[in-house]
């Protein structure tokens, strides 16, 4: 009996070693596998920072007082109908240089301002407008206020320098309006003397006309028709950028 029990109890244990022995080498690789996992390794990324190249300098010229600047009307005006605060502008026809840079170039704009009106009212009295130049724009959009007055750009009267710089002669008479000449000829530009009381005939625009007594026994208001060229005398430095900087 004792031998019985104690085979039975034998095999048993034999039995559990087996199942024990089974276990064990199913686990011992599992974990052997897991522990020779790969670690992953992290990608770092290099942050390259650079120094932003700066701006270049822009570099500003001077046009002088005295600059005188050729420009074509782009509106009728007429003492007939005009008033004082009305405003105009015109085109620049000859570019602008300083110390040989361009700096305005044609095309650019130039806003007048009505600032007199006398209209003719009788044969020997022409009709008038005085006019005075406020802003200048430039095709890049630069836009810059101005203190300008009407001057004549007639070949006589004009000089230009090496560097293309223009300057007039009339352009240091400051008391310069158009006057009516006829609807042939268009306006003159005409200095007031005698503290207003009576004209001079400067030079014509837009055409020949006659002596200054036809002009006013005529007694015209004074047109500036679309495409009348004339001057502007600037009255003050003004500083620009080359024409292509923006």
């Amino acid at each position: 009996m004792k031998t019985r029990i104690a085979k039975r109890v034998s095999k048993n244990l034999t039995g559990l070693l087996i199942l024990v022995a089974l276990i064990a080498a199913t686990v011992v690789p599992a974990m052997a596998q897991t522990r020779r996992r790969p670690r992953l390794r992290r990608h770092t990324r290099t942050v390259v920072r650079t120094t932003p190249t700066p701006a270049p300098q822009v570099v500003y010229y001077n046009v002088n007082s005295g600059q005188v600047i050729r420009v074509r009307m782009n509106q009728t005006i007429t003492s007939e109908t005009a008033r004082v605060g009305d405003q105009f502008t015109t085109q620049v026809v000859v570019p602008v240089y300083a110390s040989g840079v361009e700096v305005i170039p044609a095309g650019s704009e130039v806003v007048g301002r009505v600032v007199t009106v006398n209209r003719a009212s009788r044969k020997s009295k022409a009709g008038t407008i005085g006019v005075h130049f406020v802003s200048l724009r430039l095709p890049t959009g630069i836009a810059r206020a101005i203190n300008g007055d009407l001057t004549d750009v007639a070949a006589n009267d004009v000089t230009a320098d090496n560097e293309g710089e223009v300057s007039g002669r009339s352009a240091m008479n400051r008391n310069v309006v158009f006057i009516g000449g006829g609807a042939a000829a268009g306006a003159l530009i005409g200095a007031i003397a005698g503290g207003g009381k009576g004209a001079g005939i400067g030079a014509i625009v837009g055409g020949g006309l006659g002596t200054a007594g036809a002009v006013f026994s005529k007694g015209n208001e004074a047109v500036v028709k679309t495409g009348t060229e004339f001057g502007v005398v600037l009255n003050q430095t003004l500083s620009l950028p080359a024409a292509n900087v923006r």
